[in-house]
């Protein structure tokens, strides 16, 4: 082989190793480029994403929402926004107010066990019977003059919600439902929020003859028509007048009816007909 050979061999090969050179550099700016663009649209995602978890974190709750919704009120109520609930006979000349909240346990026990004594006064219309709700078992308390939505529960807002879809159907449906609510079957433990559960609210529904089967009842429930209602209901017990703070409370012509025990409602029956009789007959 020649020496000339030899040196084009050479320059060629060079050119080859520059040309295989440029080709890796281009590759490798081409992949820097892709790596760099792909950052860029990690990095908006993940501000976007900041962002929108941003926007959602500071957007108000469902039940938020509902202190200044619109306030549907349901059938067979009174007063500012519906919250004066009064079922019985006109005829009847004493009122019997029911301060309840639906969490409540102490509330169960007295619907358990002298709920049907209760019922059975009012259907011989010897009062009419005023339901004032509260739901201070979910957190909810009085911000200067407007319903504060708590922390603790839904359970208390929500089942009394469907006790005014129960009362639009009739106020028949309403106090049997409160029945149902309180009954040992279905009524829950402090503890445990199942009245959050809008299907629970249904099946419990469904023990009552006017709502089984109810799609106006289903619906309204499921809906939360009388969301609104319910909290408008829970800031009236709130702000009552007759120094109500705890539940069971039951009043009649202002004063408060006691048990034995001269502080706490009446939670036997013998208890609470002593009270009663009393307060009708002043």
């Amino acid at each position: 082989m020649s020496k000339r050979n030899t040196q084009a061999a050479k320059t060629a090969a060079r050119e080859r190793l520059r040309i295989e050179r440029e080709r890796e550099a281009k590759r490798a700016k081409v992949k820097r480029q892709a790596i760099v663009a792909g950052s860029v649209v990690a990095v908006l995602a993940l501000a976007g994403g900041i962002g929108y978890a941003v926007v959602q974190g500071n957007k108000p709750s469902e039940w938020e929402a509902a202190v200044d919704a619109k306030i549907v009120a349901p059938a067979n109520t009174t007063g500012k926004n519906g919250t004066t609930v009064v079922i019985g006979e006109s005829s009847a000349k004493k009122t019997l107010k029911l301060y309840e909240d639906p969490r409540c346990p102490i509330c169960a026990q007295f619907e358990q066990t002298v709920g049907s004594t209760v019922k059975k006064d009012w259907d011989e219309g010897k009062y009419k019977i005023q339901f004032i709700g509260g739901t201070f078992l979910d957190g909810d308390t009085n911000d200067d003059g407007k319903l504060a939505v708590g922390s603790r529960g839904e359970g208390s807002k929500n089942a009394m919600s469907a006790l005014g879809a129960a009362l639009n159907v009739s106020p028949e449906a309403f106090l049997e439902y409160k029945e149902a609510l309180y009954s040992a079957k279905f009524h829950p433990e402090e503890s445990d929020d199942k009245f959050k559960s809008d299907d629970y609210l249904i099946e419990v529904g469904d023990s009552v003859d006017a709502l089984k089967g109810n799609k106006k009842f289903q619906d309204a429930v499921k809906n939360g028509t009388y969301d609104a209602w319910a909290l408008a209901m829970s800031q009236t017990f709130n702000t009552n007048k007759d120094d109500v703070n705890g539940t069971p409370s039951l009043v009649m012509d202002g004063k408060k009816l006691t048990g034995s025990d001269g502080q706490n409602a009446p939670m036997t029956v013998a208890e609470f007909n002593t009270a009663i009789d009393n307060a009708l007959k002043s």
